[in-house]
């Protein structure tokens, strides 16, 4: 907890703004920086006290500045603490805005410019990329292109986020898998909306043979509800006193960097998803959720 009433009180607006998993880690971000530059004495002192004068230009303009140059970095990079990169500047803009708007306070835009969105594929592709994992389903899979497939279907599906797709569990799949419950968080804040999809013929034989897989790894690890769950042993990353850290066993819940992690290493080792996929999950939601708007109008 921090010692500054300003950023308890931020704190607190970040639990009760219900941003997505994505959102909140950049606006943790955003607050770890705030904090290290009012332990630095570089903020005017009323912005230790109120937060509305720390989202008050007189205090994010020093902070702004102060951030860009890496210096409030929370940890170095190669043993210096370099400038930080143009988009996470902007990212942490939008956040500044976000925060102020949360406070029924106008958004300032300090500087900067907004970055251009990754192209999205076309329907087209999408429509190719649904093709080639009907292809994978008519020959031997290895688990993890199993796991892939199912999830690329699901993607096709719903347009989910990572984060959105990383808390699915079997109890989310409706009978015969011909549907699939997901909860909609929006990126910038908001409510949070549940809805039930109906699943297309690829996607329910892609779960099925992802269901199959899945049985034998979750006996081994003792069992989980989660969906999507790591093939291999792995390690939590957190060490103890004497440098061990704890051995997961296969089995275990795949959190939203290892799905990420899924998707960029199978789009780079399986035939034809190089040419089909984008570079990030996010691209490809974006293109079906547009496809999906197309569809409906």
């Amino acid at each position: 907890m921090s010692k500054f009433p300003s950023v308890r009180a931020l704190d607190q607006l970040l639990d009760d703004l219900g941003a997505g998993a994505a959102r909140r880690r950049q606006l943790d971000m955003v607050r770890g920086e705030l904090n290290r530059a009012l332990e630095r004495d570089a903020l005017p002192v009323g912005a230790r006290r109120s937060l509305r004068r720390l989202l008050e230009e007189e205090a994010l303009g020093p902070y702004v500045r102060l951030a860009e140059s890496g210096t409030l970095r929370h940890r170095r990079v190669e043993g210096g603490l370099p400038p930080t990169s143009e988009a996470t500047n902007e990212i942490r803009r939008r956040c500044v805005d976000l925060l102020r708007e949360a406070l029924g306070m106008p958004a300032l835009r300090l500087g900067g410019g907004e970055i251009p969105l990754q192209p999205a594929p076309e329907a087209g592709t999408l429509s190719a990329l649904a093709r080639q994992l009907d292809q994978y389903l008519a020959g031997a899979m290895s688990p993890a292109q199993t796991r892939l497939t199912a999830l690329l279907a699901v993607e096709l599906d719903t347009a989910g986020r990572s984060g959105e797709l990383a808390v699915l569990r079997t109890n989310d799949l409706g009978k015969d898998n011909a549907a699939v419950y997901i909860e909609r968080h929006p990126q910038g804040g908001g409510a949070v909306e549940g809805e039930w999809i109906e699943t297309s013929a690829l996607t329910r034989a892609a779960l099925g043979r992802w269901l199959d897989v899945r049985k034998d790894l979750v006996q081994r690890a003792h069992g989980t509800t989660r969906l999507w769950v790591s093939l291999w042993m792995n390690h939590d990353g957190v060490l103890d006193d004497d440098g061990h850290t704890t051995i997961r066993p296969a089995g275990m819940p795949l959190e939203e960097n290892g799905l990420v992690t899924s998707y960029r290493v199978g789009r780079l080792r399986y035939d034809g998803l190089r040419q089909l996929l984008p570079l990030k999950l996010e691209q490809l939601r974006r293109a079906v959720d547009a496809d999906r708007q197309r569809t409906a109008t």
